[in-house]
């Protein structure tokens, strides 16, 4: 008898393969509206992701009951969106039909079935968020999906909509090459038609061919000006030619990740693999580019777009299929008058293209345009890229510097131009510093078992947080590991707001929500709802008493303690409304202000004008890491990952394993870890004048004992500082150590373990 096999693992591709065949989805975003075309039998279904998120169902058809369904509800939505004219719908008097309510559950589904031809409009209304509501319902996004009753026969992959109207509007068939003009300041986008396709891009500038002289991308220059292996959009942007002279600059990439300047693939690499005569994009360079005066190469130096590539640990060249996905793009502005060539490379004997090589497409847009720098980010592999976007400070901000820096979904200042580091540092130590700090990420947990996920989730014992009151926690997984850090507001006795670092902290929470079967909570992203200040150093109580109006049922601004948090306004019982919490990232006595982005240049013009007296300085990102080093805050990457516990990390305060009694996601973990730790957060201070670098080896000996997390020079401390997770072996104070370099043999900094935070190390200063 022959038992049947099993049959083979499909390869997991996230984000690259359809759940379904035949579905479609379509996102509705808060406040926004969606249309989908729709034939007799196609099934819709609208999904309320998150909860609590009214929808508005418009169908126009020829009799108005494709649907079977009364369309009752006034469509708000609609009714503001040009959509409806565009279908020949009065404004005026568009109807819907409603679906979910205050209180739908997370996940809600409603599902409809056309009976003619007609066109559905979905709606996701909702108003501004209040901040001074104890029971905040953000809105939030709706998803559609659309299964088809007979499947759709597409000649191909669909196309993104353009940016804007191209100028050129170019097909690169599998395995060719093409060669075209751009003019300075047009944009190029090379678009990956069916996802892990390589392309290689060329790029010389026109000016100097016309006078015999090729210069070209340049990958030495490049590099060493950008300082990165491959430019990305923001301060480090730009590629250059062998002159210097920049010829590119990288607008928006929604990959992330390229090989750049290998070579493109050649002749001599198929010969050598036993593939002569297979069709190679020099060549292809080659046949485009003689008619420009460009003189034929067996290997072309090319921007590999799309290519996954790397130099592993032991220093060998390793690659695999392209990252990019369907319809991903990278968007590039010529400096100057180029000649360009594209390539959808032909290689199908490996992972390249995934060995099935596809088209490439080429949109080139006028220079009159303008589009938003960014790069795209996935809270989960399958999910929708969203583009970095400015924060509601930005207007105020990018006036004041051109140095901006992507951090985690947003452009934030990295410096300002008339202060630098040291003067914004320096500024909060001694007087008061604003900053923009809105990349946190905000979640409204709420509902009866809002506390019980979050007493089951956090570290912390949030069974006794106090109405008005924060605290500090860790999160984390089954094996003790650091999901993220986070802050919790406790606004009632049901509503709580988690402030984190990362989007994935509400994808996890609500997967924790149903793995325990709590039914009754809602966690609902409120990143776009509540941007923040934080205003820190020693003169910022008396800075922000000016203009910080609490009611008598709050806390007086003044009399805030230390983690506590007050609702008022801005000015007066009249003015903006606001949350403010004795928080902050600095070591300082500081606040952070909580607002919603319609009212953020009027917060920042507020704090500005009272902290003119006071010597109010704006502060970076940098500035920011030189005051959080010092103060021993952890930083997520740097101090802790999903590879570290938080007594690794230094926040083993944050895990009351004597007084919580309750269980948590981590707790016999941590247990164990607390019992047999291995490693542990230490400070380090280095001799001489030469600093230490994040990733940088400790050693005792031969042996590394540890690895640096943060490193920093201390203007208040004038050393070279750092922080350190080490084996407990080598953690007692005066301990010494070595900093390796190089190779962490050939070169080495003294140091010695000394006590952290580094400065004012019983917090003296943020209490008082």
């Amino acid at each position: 008898m022959t038992l049947p096999s099993a049959p083979p693992a499909r390869l997991l591709l996230p984000g690259l393969t359809p759940r379904e065949p035949g579905l479609e989805t379509y996102p509705v975003r808060p406040g926004g509206l969606t249309g989908v075309r729709l034939s007799p039998g196609d099934r819709l279904t609208v999904i309320d992701r998150y909860g609590r998120q009214p929808a508005e169902l418009t169908v126009i058809d020829r009799t108005g009951t494709a649907f079977g369904a009364v369309q009752d509800a006034p469509a708000t939505v609609l009714r503001a969106s040009p959509l409806g004219a565009e279908h020949g719908v009065d404004p005026r008097s568009a109807r819907a039909i409603r679906l979910f309510g205050p209180w739908s559950p997370a996940g809600s589904r409603e599902e409809f079935t056309a009976t003619e031809e007609c066109v559905s409009l979905v709606g996701a209304p909702g108003a501004p968020m209040d901040v001074q509501e104890e029971e905040a319902n953000p809105p939030s996004e709706l998803l559609l999906e659309v299964r088809r009753s007979a499947p759709r026969h597409a000649p191909g992959p669909l196309l993104p909509e353009p940016l804007a109207e191209p100028v050129l509007d170019l097909r690169i068939d599998a395995a060719t090459a093409r060669a075209y003009e751009v003019k300075k300041g047009q944009y190029i986008q090379v678009i990956d038609v069916e996802g892990r396709q390589c392309s290689d891009f060329l790029a010389f500038g026109a000016w100097r061919l016309q006078d015999g002289v090729e210069r070209g991308l340049d990958a030495t220059a490049t590099r060493s000006f950008t300082g990165r292996a491959y430019p990305q959009p923001g301060l480090h942007g730009k590629f250059y030619d062998a002159d210097a002279r920049p010829l590119l600059d990288v607008v928006r990439d929604t990959v992330g990740r390229h090989d750049t300047f290998g070579l493109a693939c050649n002749a001599k690499y198929y010969e050598d693999m036993g593939y002569p005569g297979h069709p190679n994009c020099t060549d292809n360079f080659n046949g485009q580019l003689g008619g420009y005066g460009i003189a034929a190469r067996s290997g072309w130096p090319a921007l590999n777009l799309f290519y996954n590539t790397a130099f592993d640990a032991d220093h060998q060249f390793v690659f695999d299929e392209p990252w990019s996905r369907p319809g991903d793009y990278v968007l590039l502005r010529a400096m100057t008058d180029l000649v360009c060539a594209s390539s959808a490379c032909p290689d199908d004997i490996d992972p390249s293209n995934a060995w099935v090589p596809t088209d490439i497409h080429v949109r080139v847009y006028d220079a009159r345009r303008t589009f938003s720098m960014a790069i795209a980010h996935r809270v989960t592999p399958d999910e929708e890229p969203r583009l970095t976007r400015p924060s509601a400070f930005a207007p105020r901000t990018q006036a004041l510097t051109r140095q901006i820096t992507e951090y985690r979904g947003f452009w934030l200042p990295d410096t300002y131009d008339r202060h630098g580091p040291q003067e914004e540092y320096w500024a909060c130590r001694e007087r008061a510093a604003v900053m923009d700090l809105s990349a946190l990420r905000k979640f409204e947990v709420t509902g009866p078992d809002a506390e019980a996920l979050l007493q089951a989730t956090l570290t912390r014992n949030i069974r006794k947080l106090s109405h008005g009151q924060v605290v500090y926690s860790a999160m984390c997984n089954e094996t003790g590991g650091m999901i993220d850090d986070c802050t919790v507001f406790r606004l009632g006795d049901t509503n709580f707001r988690l402030v984190g670092g990362d989007d994935y902290d509400g994808v996890w929470l609500r997967e924790q929500a149903l793995r325990l079967g709590l039914d009754r909570v809602w966690i609902k992203p409120s990143t776009d709802q509540l941007h923040n200040l934080a205003v820190q150093g020693p003169a910022s109580r008396d800075l922000l008493a000016e203009i910080v109006w609490t009611p008598q049922t709050q806390p007086a601004f003044a009399d805030l303690g230390w983690f506590r948090f007050a609702i008022g306004r801005l000015g007066g019982p009249d003015g903006v409304p606001l949350l403010v919490s004795r928080t902050g990232y600095s070591g300082e006595l500081g606040y952070e202000l909580w607002t919603h982005p319609i009212h953020a240049t009027a917060l920042w013009d507020a704090v500005r004008e009272a902290g003119e007296p006071y010597g109010l300085t704006p502060l970076g990102l940098q500035a920011l890491d030189m005051l959080r080093i010092e103060a021993g805050l952890a930083f997520a990457g740097h101090e802790f990952s999903d590879q570290t516990d938080p007594y690794e990390a230094g926040i083993g305060f944050t895990v009351p394993l004597k007084t919580k009694e309750d269980d948590f996601v981590g707790r016999e973990a941590l247990l164990a870890r607390r019992a047999s730790p291995q490693r542990t957060l230490v400070g380090l201070e280095l001799a001489g004048d030469e600093p230490a670098r994040h990733g940088d080896c400790v050693h005792v000996g031969r042996s590394q004992v540890g690895v640096v997390t943060s490193a920093t020079r201390s203007p208040v401390l004038r050393k070279n500082i750092a922080l350190c997770r080490i084996a407990v072996q080598y953690a007692a104070l005066g301990t010494a150590v070595e900093v390796g370099k190089l190779d962490g043999h050939r070169k080495r900094i003294p140091a010695q373990v000394v006590r952290f935070p580094f400065y004012d190390p019983d917090k003296t200063r943020p209490r008082s």
